[in-house]
């Protein structure tokens, strides 16, 4: 299983570097979102980039229908993202945020996360969980 970060939806829905493996990564299947992540993927599209919520709903309900799966966040879930992001967190040295923290908590073992951030992929490797490097925004 694959889990896309916020960035990864971000670029799918409209436009950026990683739109291209992004696409690849959901043809292969296998595909999951963090609930908290695909909250801040709807928000980051309107507020930043201009594409409703409903619209971005309207462009992934075929793939929430078919192969895009939505990883709700529980109260096991919830406490390891907390554990990880009070052990990990530093404001200028690795701003992880809580939705990140999420994401990373969702993984299970065997499982990779598909994100440009570097700081959640260093905490990836530090938690042994498999990662995709995406091209970054202005790389």
């Amino acid at each position: 299983m694959t889990l896309l970060d916020a960035y990864a939806l971000i670029a799918f829905l409209v436009g950026g570097p990683a739109r291209a493996e992004v696409r690849g990564i959901l043809r292969e299947g296998g595909v999951a979102v963090a609930s908290a992540n695909l909250a801040e993927a709807l928000d980051v599209s309107q507020r930043v980039h201009g594409l409703s919520i409903a619209r971005a709903m309207e462009v992934l309900e075929p793939l929430l229908e078919d192969s895009l799966a939505v990883i709700a966040l529980d109260a096991t879930t919830a406490r390891a993202a907390a554990e990880l992001r009070a052990s990990y967190y530093h404001s200028s040295d690795r701003p992880i945020s809580l939705a990140d923290a999420v994401l990373l908590a969702s993984a299970k073992p065997d499982w990779r996360i598909a994100t440009a951030d570097p700081d959640v992929l260093a905490v990836a490797r530090s938690e042994d969980v498999e990662t995709i490097a995406l091209p970054a925004q202005g790389a």
